[in-house]
């Protein structure tokens, strides 16, 4: 400013030096308390929401206050001058006011007016959204010069309050034709976007969509609504209509489908909040390819805050919708969240109610597999890593049973929870057995469950990648230890065959056996005989003590790096080709190395895995189909 009078006034400007604080202060403000620009302008509608919600709040007592009808908030950028103004019909300010409000950062006349509160009756009470003084000189990061004219409720007279943010301010009497304020940015060359009405549409539909108070933007003289300006989750459940919701829920989530679910509630007590989430009835397309984290809406009384408060645990990332909450505390740049138990409490209530219709439904509608097809493999990571919901989660989880058909067509087929399972296990049996693999139809023809098989002993066909970590977490259920089937020896000799059993004549295995292990070398850890096959000639295992089989093939396809651990080789001894082996070893035939490798990588395609040089096993098989051939 150069000191002349304020268009349309008489008076000269008072030129004030801002208090010592903002001088300080007010650099950081505008280079580096807020992350993306765009900010300032959900600031200073947030203001502006405030000052009508005060003169509403103020038009209780004084009639004389009352707001217009058309009361408003209007957004005027005019390309050609550089301008941009925000005004509204809110409470305005007085000189002392201006002087108070702008000219001392972090003295907001919103959060003074809050003291003024406290002793309200709570249903006049405003949603006042700021809480810091410092929000009005976001306005500074797109603008090189800031002019405010306010005239307050119940006052004939304006003011004008006007600074480059360089240190100093100017107050002058103004023109005001009725209460409330206009805020008008000079804005700098490098911000042209928020001159171009689109852009401002975008920005008060992202972060100001579901104020109270109407938005409008002007465009050449006409006015046009830019915010929706109902906050669904703010209405009582019976108002609220199964249309809207299904609308809302495609506006947050850009999905298509309409939800599977729909949590609607009001939370009061230590902390109030209001929620409406929504699970959806499709897996989205890419869901949790990008990102593992939840991107639940957090609100502060209706102004959108963040998606990344991370309201909900990663496991039950694919939840949407929006929570709006009075007590949150924010940092001044309402950015980034103080550490506080409000919002911890918030997180655990929330979880817990998401977590209890889950529990629900799972009872009692059938509906539940299909979102467990949708979302079961992320929940179970909730077994794996949250150890508070850990046996909550097990017990809604649903697998494939080798007890039950498989069918590759009727996907609701061969499910079983590990209740049922418990319930169904013999008498003495103290292990629930599993089988983790690709696809649960090829774990279903697995050798390694012909042993279970014929003793009548159900394993469970775990075919997500999840499913190879989860276990060792929950490592027991109802008592019930879970164990691999691939884990060493599975004590399947105290159950008796009951089924169809390995016939024929047995191997002599003390000879095979060292003959195998010398050929194969560290290739394994072990060979040995075992009971658990009946028409394969042999499986692999994994060592007592070391990781299931999936999980070192997860780790390796995932380029993990993990302690190199060698299968143990399991042989049945009546199977006629380990006969055919010991009748080779006995003889000491030369043939046996290449007989022994080849075994080991067919126990290896067997479990879904390539063998170790594919060329090289091509070779040997090559050379065998020839001798074979040969003697026919």
């Amino acid at each position: 400013m150069t000191g002349q009078e304020t268009p349309g006034t008489s008076a000269a400007a008072e030129k004030h030096e801002f208090s010592a604080e903002v001088g300080r202060l007010l650099d950081l403000v505008v280079h580096s308390l807020y992350s993306e620009r765009e900010i300032f302008l959900r600031e200073l509608v947030a203001n502006a929401a405030d000052a009508t919600d005060r003169r509403r709040f103020e038009a209780l007592t004084d009639g004389a206050k009352a707001l217009p009808d058309d009361a408003k908030i209007r957004i005027n950028p005019d390309k050609d001058a550089r301008l941009l103004t925000i005004s509204d019909d809110g409470t305005g300010m007085s000189k002392e006011e201006l002087v108070n409000n702008l000219g001392t950062i972090a003295r907001s006349g919103t959060r003074a007016f809050g003291q003024e509160l406290e002793n309200a009756k709570p249903e006049d009470k405003p949603n006042l959204i700021g809480q810091f003084g410092v929000g009005f000189y976001a306005a500074f990061m797109v603008a090189d010069r800031v002019e405010v004219v306010s005239r307050r409720a119940g006052s004939n007279e304006a003011w004008s309050w006007t600074s480059d943010g360089k240190g100093a301010y100017e107050l002058a009497p103004a023109k005001r034709d009725k209460p409330g304020t206009d805020i008008t940015l000079h804005i700098k060359e490098d911000a042209d976007e928020f001159l171009d009405t689109w852009r401002l549409q975008a920005i008060i539909r992202k972060w100001a969509d579901h104020i109270a108070w109407p938005v409008s933007i002007v465009k050449d003289g006409e006015e046009t609504e830019a915010n929706e300006g109902t906050a669904l989750w703010r209405k009582p459940k019976s108002e609220v209509t199964e249309e809207q919701l299904n609308e809302f829920y495609r506006h947050i989530s850009h999905n298509f489908d309409t939800p599977w679910a729909t949590l609607h509630w009001h939370a009061e007590g230590m902390i109030e909040f209001s929620a409406l989430l929504f699970i959806p009835s499709e897996r989205p397309f890419e869901f949790g390819e990008t990102s593992r984290e939840s991107k639940i809406r957090l609100h502060v009384k209706r102004m959108f805050i963040t998606d990344d408060a991370m309201l909900l645990p990663a496991w039950l990332r694919f939840v949407e919708g929006v929570v709006d909450t009075e007590d949150l505390p924010l940092n001044v740049s309402r950015e980034m969240l103080q550490a506080t138990p409000v919002l911890a409490r918030i997180r655990k209530a929330v979880t817990g109610r998401v977590l209890n219709e889950l529990k629900t439904r799972a009872k009692d509608d059938a509906s539940f597999l299909t979102f467990w097809q949708n979302f079961g493999s992320v929940v179970k990571e909730g077994i794996w890593e949250d150890a508070e919901h850990r046996t909550e989660l097990a017990g809604l989880a649903r697998f494939r049973s080798s007890a039950l058909t498989v069918d590759a067509d009727k996907p609701e087929s061969g499910w079983t929870t590990l209740a049922d399972y418990a319930g169904r296990m013999k008498p003495e049996q103290e292990a629930i057995y599993y089988l983790v693999g690709d696809s649960a139809e090829s774990l279903a023809e697995s050798p390694q469950l012909e042993g279970f098989r014929a003793r009548g002993l159900e394993v469970l066909l775990l075919s997500e990648p999840v499913d190879s970590f989860w276990p060792d977490r929950l490592s027991s259920f109802e008592g019930k230890t879970l164990r691999s089937v691939t884990q060493g020896a599975a004590d399947l000799e105290k159950f008796p065959v009951t089924g169809e059993a390995a016939t024929g004549e047995a191997a002599d295995m003390d000879i095979l056996l060292p003959a195998l292990k010398e050929a194969l070398g560290s290739d394994v850890s072990d060979v040995r005989s075992t009971d658990r096959l009946v028409s394969s000639a042999v499986v692999l295992a994994a060592s007592e003590n070391g990781p299931d089989l999936q999980m070192q093939k997860l780790m390796r396809r995932s380029g993990q790096k993990m302690p190199e651990t060698a299968p143990v080789l399991e042989l049945n001894p009546r199977n006629a080709l380990v006969r055919e082996l010991a009748r080779k070893a006995a003889e000491k035939s030369p043939a046996l190395g290449d007989l022994a490798k080849v075994l080991l990588d067919v126990a290896r395609i067997q479990d879904g895995e390539s063998p170790k040089d594919p060329a090289l096993f091509a070779r040997r098989l090559s050379g065998l189909l020839v001798t074979a051939a040969s003697n026919v």
